[in-house]
């Protein structure tokens, strides 16, 4: 089982977008003309918040610019309307809205952004992932929704942990891996395996009362008790605000304390801006490490038994994954590797995996938990829903932009899915029956090398992936005769002519023939400089040069070409490469006539960097092309 994307039959154009909705952050990944999945960029961003705010005249505005008007009237504010996914409606202002109405409205967003994109092509199929432990009236909700926002094509509901697995990596069948799912509004582990078909839910569990939510309010009243002091009176009107100020005042400091909680990720102290009369507080991360180390090791308890629940021991799995944004705190993983005794594997951006994934998931794919040693359901992982033929079915909204009307007949209130069924919406199950796997006798194991990948993986918006699962298992040699080990690699310091090592004219192929290449090189290149290692450039066809840089680690290869990358700030091409008994994945990007491409090699030291520029309307796309018939090793 590969986990390829293609949803079509050659020469069949079909159009997919899959729809992370998360508590506090969407992200959708859209699928068309042939092309790699890619992240869908709302308002310049590859993650739009899920926030509403609801208007005076009834209409719902999303995103940023609900957090915008937020300001002018925060009680009009709903940051997670998923999270209150149970309450039925929302009371925003004097405005009772339905929740899945407020859903509908920030899919309403996604939808008119992806319509934009498409030139008004209609979409063949819309995936939305969700909670593993989330039942029927819960998805109920989440499928109204679309239906709500004017989908009207089929509609495939994907469990979050399968659709995260599926990003990840790609398991044989009878291997299994674990998700550790900490977003903003809740924590969720998954046990997924693979099976002949796609994957099964063999184990999951989560915490309903423990999100990235709950370390801002931890660190919010850590910070509290650093100043309430000074003025007792002024601080409780922040908490319990009671005028528009008051409460402008509060949802200020409360984005302060998020920004924080976020710098203390990747710095060892920062200071929360304070309004007045108090003054500004530093916190330090051991300060947010002491707060949330109880809540942290309640997870990672729970991470530890839902593995043991099915049998398995952790180092049985093929990997513990990191997904959602609060999986960034650096105590996550470091407890993890403490109680667990594996350490967790974790993306740059682990907010987009749970989307990107959703593509990689064969729609009938998703098999039911299994029956043994785990909780016993009926209910599949994957739900799939036809599209809408009865005599009413709601148009979707002509509209690209502006606020979603709630009051519209036309898209609010009760959808007729189904006229003559009454009650909630109607979904149909598959009629599986429970399967039985051995996982725990199955021992992870290498995937075969591939000979050439077609731009066929992921596309990431924001910052491209760093993987760093070299550390789970130390490196391995890919195999191959005459391919050099990583210790070789590093080894290595013998160079020809032209200032190869072997382990760089491995990475070379064939460039180096009829082209000039020589030692050092970086000009022109953002990031290059602060890459140590060993540097070749070549100057290739076309006007494009290539470096060549054998790294002082496999992670420092993998940092360089997200920093190298990084510099331009726009949508990337991701795919998988393979030849010359390497494999590897490369990153693409192109912006005001210029274009890199930054690809490494798993397991090895390994880095190089194709560049272009003076093309006007050169494309992401077109740098991967000629990366691939041109730079790729064994082409």
């Amino acid at each position: 089982m590969t986990g390829s994307p293609r949803f079509a039959s050659e020469g069949v154009t079909v159009r997919v977008l899959s729809v992370d909705l998360g508590t506090s952050n969407t992200v959708a990944v859209l699928a068309a003309h042939g092309r790699p999945p890619r992240v869908v960029e709302v308002d310049g961003s590859a993650t739009m918040p899920s926030a509403v705010y609801c208007e005076e005249d009834g209409s719902l505005v999303v995103g940023r610019d609900a957090e915008r008007r937020a300001r002018l009237d925060p009680s009009r504010f709903e940051p997670n309307p998923k999270r209150r996914v149970d309450d039925g409606a929302l009371l925003l202002g004097d405005n009772v809205v339905p929740v899945a109405d407020a859903l509908a409205a920030v899919l309403r967003r996604v939808l008119d952004e992806t319509n934009r994109q498409l030139g008004g092509e209609p979409l063949d199929e819309i995936r939305l992932t969700h909670p593993a432990q989330w039942g029927p009236t819960r998805r109920n909700v989440l499928v109204s929704a679309a239906r709500l926002a004017g989908v009207t094509t089929e509609v495939v509901l994907v469990p979050e942990p399968v659709a995260a697995a599926s990003h990840y990596a790609s398991l044989a069948v009878g291997q299994a891996l674990a998700v550790y799912d900490l977003g903003a509004g809740t924590f969720d582990v998954a046990i997924v395996g693979a099976t002949q078909n796609g994957f099964t839910v063999l184990a999951e569990d989560g915490l309903p009362d423990l999100g990235g939510l709950d370390v801002d309010q931890a660190l919010l009243e850590h910070v509290g008790r650093q100043v309430s002091h000074r003025d007792p009176a002024v601080w409780q009107r922040l908490l319990r605000p009671e005028s528009t100020a008051d409460r402008r005042a509060r949802r200020a400091l409360q984005e302060d304390v998020r920004a924080a909680k976020e710098s203390l990720s990747r710095h060892a102290h920062t200071e929360v801006p304070m309004p007045e009369p108090f003054e500004d507080v530093l916190v330090n991360r051991s300060d947010l490490e002491a707060l949330v180390r109880p809540s942290m090791l309640r997870s990672v308890e729970l991470l530890a038994a839902t593995i043991r629940s099915t049998g398995m021991a952790p180092n049985q799995l093929a990997g513990i994954y990191l997904v959602g944004g609060a999986s960034r705190i650096p105590l996550v993983a470091t407890m993890i590797a403490e109680q667990v005794r594996v350490v967790p594997t974790s993306l740059d951006q682990p907010e987009t995996a749970v989307a990107l994934g959703a593509h990689h998931v064969p729609k009938d794919g998703v098999a039911p938990r299994a029956d043994k040693p785990v909780k016993v359901t009926n209910e599949p992982a994957t739900v799939v829903t036809k599209p809408v033929t009865g005599p009413n079915p709601v148009p979707p909204n002509p509209a690209v932009s502006g606020p979603y009307r709630v009051g519209n007949p036309a898209v609010s209130g009760p959808y007729p899915v189904n006229p003559a069924v009454s009650g909630p919406y109607q979904v149909n199950y598959p009629q599986t029956g429970p399967q039985q796997f051995n996982f725990p006798s199955v021992a992870p194991r290498a995937q075969p090398v591939k000979k050439k990948s077609n731009k066929n993986v992921f596309i990431a918006v924001g910052a491209a992936v760093v993987v760093i699962a070299a550390v789970l298992g130390g490196v391995l040699a890919l195999g191959g005769a005459g391919v050099p080990s990583a210790q070789e690699c590093k080894n290595d310091t013998e160079k020809d002519a032209q200032g190869f090592t072997q382990c760089l004219r491995q990475l070379a192929g064939t460039v180096p023939d009829g082209n000039t290449c020589q030692a050092g090189g970086g000009s022109g290149v953002s990031g290059i400089d602060a890459i140590k290692g060993t540097v070749v450039s070549c100057t290739v066809k076309d006007d494009y040069s290539v470096r060549y840089i054998l790294t002082e680690t496999v992670t420092g290869a993998q940092q360089g070409a997200d920093a190298v990358v990084r510099s331009l700030k726009t949508d990337r091409v991701e795919a998988e490469w393979a030849g010359n008994g390497l494999k590897g994945k490369y990153r693409a990007a192109a912006d005001g006539g210029v274009g890199l491409l930054a690809f490494t090699a798993d397991d090895r030291p390994l880095l190089g960097i194709v560049l272009k520029s003076g093309g006007g309307d050169l494309t992401a796309d077109a740098v991967a092309d000629f990366f691939e018939n041109t730079v790729q090793p064994g082409t």
